[in-house]
């Protein structure tokens, strides 16, 4: 039903990366007038340490959204990867918004690493199958968040921190039915602090765009009412990716991604995590997830991608035996570097899942 919106996406998305092109080239031509040859090829090695790009999507839940996202890169020395410091905001044509600013370091020769951030927003959803009922619930979404994550190199890849999280999440029907229903289910959102532990491995050979090695990430967060919330249960959380090079230039990208709660408020069940859904339509306890996707570059800074995914969600009567647990996905787009020596990339792609779930997205990185 959105077809016509993604076709202009599409357009909108070919068209800016080719003004990032002409921009690039305008400024290389007039920095080199007049240079040495060797002062020419140093000068196109150097990249400007800023970062921008839109973010797009249109799914069920916030409707058509406009967003952008912008960062300042840098190396706390030569031995790290690099340093991102950004903030982000998209505003969408259901008057939803959402915003926020983060942080990811790395220092010391990759010895430590520092993730930080800071959310809010909210969002008007007009859910057409909310949590696989058939219902169709009008509902407003009100978030805040900080979330605070330290691990430091223990031997080899492997690293181990901790983390810390304060989470404010409400949500309120917009219709007399819709309010009825989210009290009979027994859902009105959660207010907690926690904190856990993780454990981390890393081996890829690069941080944004990888082509081979894995990566590997277990944490908990123990949410306590003594923390100063107003719940307390809690979550744990696998992340895994592996990357492939075959022939002369594709990735097979893998991911397995598990995530289980443990007397959880329904505002804190776990949901989908794969594009053609709609984050939040469907709950359940705990998931898991599975993902295959091909990357394969093309002449200059295009490339195209190639996905598909399962998804499940289970407990309280939920299973994974039951075909009605089970969320297939499958897409594909386009993407396009932004930052060469980074490898780092902006994608558009487009994804279907079942029940009629799909959406269009032009986001920054890679999925995994």
């Amino acid at each position: 039903m959105r077809k016509h919106t993604e076709v202009a996406f599409l357009m909108l998305f070919s068209l800016y990366c080719s003004v990032l092109s002409a921009e690039s080239g305008d400024l290389e031509k007039t920095k080199h007038v007049d240079q040495e040859p060797s002062k020419v090829n140093a000068s196109k090695k150097k990249e400007s340490p800023w970062l921008a790009t839109p973010t797009l999507s249109a799914d069920p839940k916030m409707g058509t959204s406009i967003g952008a996202m912008g960062a300042y890169l840098f190396k706390a020395d030569k031995k790290s990867p690099t340093s991102m410091l950004g903030i982000m905001g998209s505003y969408s044509n259901t008057d939803s918004t959402i915003y926020g600013m983060f942080s990811k370091n790395y220092f010391a020769a990759d010895r430590h690493r520092l993730l930080a951030g800071a959310f809010g927003g909210r969002i008007e959803n007009d859910y057409e199958d909310f949590l696989g009922t058939g219902f169709n619930a009008l509902t407003t979404d009100r978030l805040k968040g900080l979330f605070l994550r330290y691990t430091t190199q223990v031997k080899g890849d492997w690293y181990l921190g901790a983390q810390a999280v304060d989470m404010d999440y409400e949500i309120d029907g917009r219709d007399e039915q819709t309010k009825a229903f989210l009290k009979a289910i027994g859902l009105d959102g959660f207010s907690s602090n926690g904190i856990g532990a993780v454990v981390e491995y890393d081996a890829r050979d690069n941080q944004h765009s990888p082509s081979s090695g894995s990566y590997l990430n277990l944490n908990n967060t123990a949410y306590r009412e003594a923390l100063g919330g107003d719940e307390s249960f809690d979550t744990y959380e696998l992340d895994f990716s592996h990357f492939y090079t075959h022939g002369s230039k594709g990735v097979l990208a893998s991911h397995v991604y598990g995530r289980w709660t443990n007397d959880a408020p329904k505002g804190a069940y776990s949901s989908i995590k794969l594009r053609g859904y709609t984050r939040g339509e469907y709950l359940a306890p705990n998931t898991w997830t599975v993902e295959l996707e091909e990357r394969y570059p093309l002449k200059g800074k295009w490339g195209l991608s190639g996905f598909m995914g399962l998804a499940c969600l289970y407990g309280d009567e939920q299973s994974c035996s039951d075909d009605e647990s089970l969320y297939p996905a499958i897409g594909g787009g386009v993407t396009y570097t932004l930052k060469e020596q980074e490898k780092m990339i902006v994608r558009a792609e487009i994804a279907a899942g079942k029940y009629k779930n799909k959406g269009f997205y032009i986001q920054f990185g890679q999925a995994f």
